[in-house]
């Protein structure tokens, strides 16, 4: 875990490296946009369909998402009665404590969280990674968490159950998760050159995230520092003992145990950050989140690692 976590930092400094040197004259908002549209539309649903078609699909990965509910919604529902009995006292403004409340709910399970455990259990693992995101978390950012941010604490238009199924419904990697399941069901049998460029594509997944995460990191400067304390407790500690609690009540084992509990214990996701944009909340604040959460996570999620260690069997 250790050696994993470090090649990661390493990358993920090369990016911020990137970001304050500027090779080329490339901005690095220009370059992570790249990047992810990239990423989001050619080698992610590309490691989605390899990943499931190959994948052992059972009913433990089936549950993978339902734990994955129970830990958002409990960390979304924790995380809004804590700012609300704060907020007042730390004189934090709505924007300020919106973007706290959806820090500390969703993690960057995707961008980080793949690639940790596909580093640490191997690329048969992908589909627990896959399916805690795709099939759980990121629906219920869309359905939930970024209605309720909006109506609660946001200025910007708080996106009705259609539009949210439209976002859901066109984010590609939903397809190639849905593509490789069908296909793996259904034994369709895929050429192996087929299958060699889609390992291909994939595997430039990990790397770009990383490398990606780097170019999104900035410390900027935040009004109450002090007030991301309780969302940093929730997101690295809370939330991990919850997905950990949840997986064993639904008598999950092994790799999936496991994956569940790391994948609670993931950083502040990156998107928060256009999510604060686009809701007008404080963006710096998000931003700072992001940074406090991911430096810390490299000594949590070796924690979380230990932790999972007593629970599988």
């Amino acid at each position: 875990m250790q050696n994993i976590l470090l090649s990661f930092g390493l990358i993920i400094l090369l990016g911020v490296a990137f970001r304050r040197l500027r090779p080329g004259g490339l901005e690095a908002p220009t370059l992570t946009r790249a990047i992810n549209v990239t990423v989001l539309n050619v080698f992610f649903p590309a490691l989605c369909i390899r990943a499931l078609y190959v994948a052992q699909i059972d009913t433990e990965a089936l549950l993978v998402p339902l734990c994955a509910g129970i830990t958002t919604l409990m960390t979304l529902f924790i995380s809004v009665g804590v700012y609300r009995l704060i907020a007042k006292k730390m004189e934090l403004l709505p924007s300020e404590a919106g973007v706290l409340v959806i820090g500390a709910a969703f993690g960057n399970v995707a961008y980080l969280g793949l690639p940790v455990i596909t580093g640490l259990y191997g690329i048969e693992a992908a589909k627990y990674a896959l399916f805690y995101d795709l099939l759980s978390t990121t629906p219920l950012l869309w359905f939930i968490g970024v209605p309720v941010v909006a109506g609660y604490y946001g200025q910007g238009k708080r996106p009705s159950p259609r539009e949210s199924l439209r976002t859901v419904a066109s984010l590609p990697p939903v397809w190639g998760i849905l593509a490789g399941i069908a296909l793996n069901l259904l034994h369709v049998p895929i050429p192996q050159f087929m299958l060699k460029s889609l390992e291909m594509l994939g595997s430039l997944v990990v790397p770009l995230m990383i490398f990606s995460i780097g170019l999104a990191l900035s410390l900027p400067e935040v009004r109450h520092a002090f007030a991301i304390v309780p969302a940093v407790i929730i997101k690295l500690i809370l939330a991990p003992v919850i997905s950990a609690m949840s997986a064993v009540l639904l008598g999950l084992d092994g790799h999936a145990l496991a994956s569940c509990v790391l994948e609670g214990a993931m950083p502040t996701m990156v998107l928060a950050m256009l999510i604060a944009e686009e809701l007008k909340l404080d963006v710096s604040m998000a931003a700072f989140l992001i940074v406090v959460t991911t430096a810390l996570s490299f000594f949590t999620l070796q924690a979380a690692v230990y932790f999972t260690g007593y629970l599988v069997h």
